[in-house]
C-alpha cells in the first residue's frame, strides 16, 4: 500500500506530460507554461 500513492502520482504526471505534448503537436506551437 505504501508504493501506491507514488505510482499514482507518477501516472498523473506522465498523463499531464502526454496531454501537454499532444497539445504541442496538435497546435504546432512552442510550449510556454
Amino acid at each position: 500500500a505504501a508504493g501506491k500513492p507514488a505510482k499514482l502520482a507518477f501516472i498523473a504526471v506522465a498523463r499531464k506530460l502526454l496531454i501537454t505534448l499532444n497539445a504541442i503537436v496538435r497546435d504546432q506551437k512552442p510550449y510556454h507554461p
